[in-house]
C-alpha cells in the first residue's frame, strides 16, 4: 500500500493502517488439505523405514562394482533420502503457500463475523 509521498507508511509512520493489523484471531492461513501432509509423511516414512529393514539387504550377490549388495543397497539410499526429503519439503511448503494465499485472498475476519469471535480453543468468551 502506497501513500501519496510514496513512503508505504502512514502518517504517523506505521507501517500499516489501523484497520489492516494483524490481531489474535486474524486468519493467516486457510483450512488445510490432508493430502499433502498424507503423502510427505509416506515418503519420508519409506525414507526411514526401509534402511531399517535388513532383511530386504541381507545379501552378498548382486555385486556391483565387487562391493556386496548389503553396501551399495545402503549407500543408494542417501540420495534416495535426499530426494523423499527435498519432495517432502516441497509438497508441505506448497501447500502452505496455498493456506496462506487462500487467508490473504479472503482477508481478515470481519470483528462481528463468527471466525473472528472463534479463537483456536472454540467457542470461547
Amino acid at each position: 500500500m502506497s501513500h501519496a509521498d510514496g513512503s508505504g507508511h502512514s502518517q504517523n509512520g506505521e507501517a500499516f493502517p489501523e484497520d489492516s493489523r494483524l490481531t489474535r484471531d486474524t486468519a493467516i492461513r486457510g483450512p488445510a488439505r490432508p493430502a499433502p501432509y498424507i503423502g510427505a509423511g509416506i515418503l519420508l516414512a519409506a525414507a526411514i523405514l526401509f534402511p531399517l529393514l535388513p532383511q530386504l539387504y541381507a545379501f552378498d550377490a548382486p555385486r556391483l562394482g565387487g562391493m556386496p549388495f548389503f553396501y551399495w543397497y545402503q549407500l543408494l539410499w542417501v540420495p534416495v533420502s535426499a530426494i523423499l526429503t527435498g519432495s517432502s519439503y516441497l509438497l508441505v511448503t506448497k501447500e502452505d503457500r496455498r493456506r496462506r494465499a487462500e487467508a490473504r485472498a479472503g482477508g481478515p475476519p470481519q470483528a462481528g463475523s463468527a471466525s473472528a469471535r472463534t479463537g483456536l480453543g472454540g467457542d470461547r468468551p
